[in-house]
Parts: structure tokens; C-alpha cells; sequence
């Protein structure tokens, strides 16, 4: 069983057919997927499944936490099953490829107390950027 299903089974969430073929379609590291991506994927599983329970599955279990959206300058927001591991994202500027990536150090202190304007930081988003090895060949 996947991590995902093992969490949403955990806190009690009702797995129907349709809910259980997208957390299956998200299982996986690396899994970045646009709605409509984890639709097709779905549809393969369950030929059934509307487009309209895939994005309202996947609101709710960004709204539970255990999906994170990411956005990537403009194209499609993807969805990221690997909520509860913390990371950052590398993103491919040619063809939107995102990796996920655990680099050293700790982006909150890097901000220099001057920096903070007197709030109480809790969180850092790093996001880095370049080609992967297809577009830059």
C-alpha cells in the first residue's frame, strides 16, 4: 500500500473507488502531477472517473494537508504527494520537469535578522530553477 493511502487510511478518510485510484495515481517520489495528468492516469484505472471528482479529490486532500499544490511560473499547478517530507523543488524552465531535492543547510536562518522586519519566520519556500539535462542538450 502506498504512503499516501496508508496516511489517508490513518486519519480515517473515506477511500471510495474514486478516491483510491488518485492517491494510487499520486504514490511515487517525484510525482508532480497537473490535474488533468492525474485525471488520464485515473481514467486508465477507472474509465469512469470524472474530471470533476479528480480535481475535487485532489482540493481535498491539499485542504487535509497531505498534498501539497505547487505552482510553476504560470503553467499548470502540479500536486506533490510528499507533503510530510520536508524539501524543496527543482524546476526545469524549458519543459517544467520538477524534482524534488533536500539541499544542506537551513533557508531560515540564512534570512538575516534585518531581513525579517520584525516577523517571527516559520517557514521557507526555496525554489530552484535551471534546464534539466534534455532541454539543455
Amino acid at each position: 500500500m502506498s504512503d499516501l493511502l496508508e496516511r489517508l487510511r490513518g486519519r480515517g478518510w473515506r477511500l471510495t473507488s474514486q478516491r483510491r485510484v488518485v492517491a494510487e495515481v499520486l504514490d511515487g517520489e517525484h510525482v508532480h502531477l497537473t490535474a488533468d495528468e492525474v485525471h488520464a492516469r485515473a481514467a486508465q484505472r477507472l474509465p469512469e472517473i470524472s474530471r470533476a471528482t479528480v480535481y475535487n479529490t485532489l482540493g481535498e486532500l491539499v485542504t487535509l494537508g497531505e498534498v501539497t499544490e505547487v505552482a510553476t511560473d504560470g503553467r499548470a499547478k502540479r500536486y506533490d504527494p510528499n507533503a510530510h517530507q520536508p524539501h524543496q523543488h527543482l524546476i526545469c524552465t524549458g519543459c517544467g520537469t520538477i524534482r524534488d531535492v533536500h539541499p544542506t543547510g537551513n533557508p531560515l536562518a540564512d534570512l538575516p535578522a534585518e531581513q525579517r522586519f520584525g516577523f517571527t519566520v516559520s517557514d521557507a519556500e526555496v525554489v530552484y530553477r535551471g534546464l534539466c539535462p534534455s532541454c539543455a542538450g
